[in-house]
């Protein structure tokens, strides 16, 4: 009788799915300025603010920000907000605000300075009305144009002379390099704080990016970040100072057992880079699954642990060749962003710049890691947005409890998650707004949450679906691989099967692949990642709904959820 009962209520919980679409999330209203709260960044009504950024280089030669002699500042701000971004990290050189000669330049002079005549025609079109004001009023104009649009700025002082970064022997590496002086730096860091004091949107400072080469050490590290950090916290206190760490950014493990030590608290964030080429060409050259294994627990052991000793960590840099045609960083993706959604980590894209004005001598040179084209009016690549938008919002977090804990599964190669239109329809990827909220039990079951229906396997290269009879093994799914990114489990024929996704984003179950050793196997369409989330999901009310209905014990199925 209960069997009937259920396939009764079939057209009703279709129903209630269809109307559940129409849901809108609401969106977060910020209260600035920022501060932390453990490993959170939250506003001044203790709610969770994730800091979702792109780099806006402006330490170069030129000491202007890109692309101003492509589009106009206002345009470009309004885009890097269309685009789901919510912070600019905006570089900076300390030579702009330290030496008066290169800080009162125009734009126009700094422009034919490097023989850039086509950049001042570009200015004259686009930007007409800062061209002859200095670079530092520029910089200031650029941050007043995207606190009108909402965008908030962390100011990176990536570099001391001005030029392109990083090399170990460039002479801005590390405290007593040639361009590097400490004091000097210090001025700098004081100058900047008080410049943007009560500029709403200005909520962080990075003090220095990427320290390296061969006089860098632990001791000096604390000497002088902890002095930087205490000259722009008493210049301007309410901006969360970012601090960065050694060998390129890569490495944090010397606080593991030294934690800093500053007059002040609740402002302090760390920052991590992590790129493909950070690991040189072992996505390329090694087997997928084994080479993210290795990799995120390098990255735990060296910056990660932070999050566990209550810091809010920043991955202030990374990246891809957009192109999509490089296979390491290709590879590399879907692992990071697998990490960046299940730590749910504040994050900063490298870059936003199409091009550049002049890079080590090249003009008008193409940036292929750009989130935009050559000429700034477009995004170079809608795909890898479509990648990235899951993780433009908070899964999680103080303030976001807007249902009880659950998890999302998240596709990392297509950005999207595993949702159900209705009953009559697969399992498919959507969006992760859209999602169900799953559980994944003791017993290795993945289940709706607050219902009876758990995942199942059919046969392998069928799609996968929902089911109440939860006590076989095709309803127990094992995370395997080095990447623990696949979801494995057996067939009624006895087949092992994985996850997958076909050409139509439906749900399936395939021959697991590229487990191990091979090279030249892509496994990214088996990856899934299971997501903690508190955010509210669309599909779970019907659900719930439908379980009322049925009113069956759950302990008949597969124990409680």
């Amino acid at each position: 009788m209960g069997r009937l009962v259920f396939f009764s209520f079939l057209s009703i919980f279709s129903f209630l799915t269809t109307f559940s679409d129409v849901m809108i999330p609401q969106k977060q209203v910020m209260a600035l300025p920022l501060s932390t709260d453990s490993r959170w960044i939250v506003d001044e009504n203790g709610q969770r603010v994730k800091l979702v950024c792109v780099n806006w280089v402006s330490h170069l030669e030129v000491m202007v920000a890109e692309g101003l002699s492509k589009q106009p500042m206002d345009g470009i701000a309004k885009r890097i907000l269309s685009m789901g971004f919510n912070c600019v990290r905006l570089t900076w050189p300390v030579f702009l605000v330290t030496n008066d000669t290169l800080g009162s330049l125009t734009v126009r002079q700094s422009l034919q300075s490097h023989g850039l005549l086509e950049s001042i025609s570009g200015f004259q079109a686009n930007n007409p009305s800062i061209i002859d004001l200095s670079l530092l009023d520029v910089y200031q104009a650029v941050v007043s144009s995207l606190g009108n649009n909402n965008v908030m700025v962390i100011l990176d002082n990536h570099i001391s002379k001005p030029g392109w970064c990083c090399s170990n022997f460039d002479g801005n590496g590390f405290f007593g390099d040639q361009y590097f002086d400490p004091d000097l730096w210090i001025t700098g860091l004081t100058r900047m704080a008080s410049m943007f004091n009560g500029v709403p949107n200005v909520v962080g400072m990075s003090l220095r990016n990427e320290l390296r080469g061969p006089k860098q050490n632990v001791n000096d590290w604390y000497r002088y970040m902890q002095k930087g950090a205490e000259a722009v916290h008493s210049a301007n206190p309410d901006v969360i100072v970012i601090l960065s760490g050694l060998n390129y950014d890569k490495d944090l493990s010397f606080l593991r057992n030294r934690p800093v030590n500053l007059t002040f608290s609740g402002k302090i964030v760390f920052e991590v880079h992590w790129y493909g080429f950070t690991d040189g060409e072992a996505w390329k050259n090694g087997n997928s699954n084994q080479v993210c294994g290795r990799v995120v627990d390098n990255m735990m052991r060296v910056s990660g642990f932070l999050l566990d000793q209550g810091w809010p960590l920043f991955v202030s840099e990374f990246g891809v060749d957009q192109r999509g045609t490089n296979v390491n960083d290709n590879r590399y993706l879907g692992c990071f962003l697998s990490v960046a959604a299940e730590l749910d980590l504040d994050w900063a894209l490298w870059t936003l710049v199409g091009s550049y004005y002049l890079r080590q001598g090249v003009i008008g040179i193409n940036e292929y890691y750009g989130v935009l084209n050559w000429n700034w009016c477009e995004a170079r690549n809608s795909t890898f947005l479509q990648q990235i938008s899951a993780l433009q919002s908070p899964f999680r977090g103080p303030g976001l409890s807007e249902v009880n804990p659950h998890k999302v599964i998240f596709h990392p190669s297509t950005g999207l998650c595993v949702l159900r239109k209705s009953m009559f329809e697969p399992l498919r990827l959507g969006r992760c707004t859209e999602s169900e909220a799953w559980t994944y039990t003791s017993q290795k079951i993945l289940s709706v949450k607050g219902t009876y229906f758990c995942l199942q396997t059919d046969d392998l290269a069928k799609p996968a679906k929902l089911g109440i009879i939860c006590t076989n093994s095709n309803s127990k799914w094992e995370t395997i691989s080095d990447s623990k990114m696949h979801f494995s489990s057996t067939a009624s024929n006895g087949t092992t099967v994985c996850l997958d996704v076909d050409s139509d984003n439906t749900i399936v179950t395939n021959t697991c692949k590229c487990l191990s050793k091979d090279n030249a196997c892509e496994p990214e369409s088996q990856w899934f990642k299971l997501v903690n989330s508190t955010r509210s999901s669309t599909m779970t009310k019907p659900l719930s709904r439908m379980n009322s209905i049925l009113n069956f014990p759950a302990k008949d199925f597969h124990g409680s959820l």
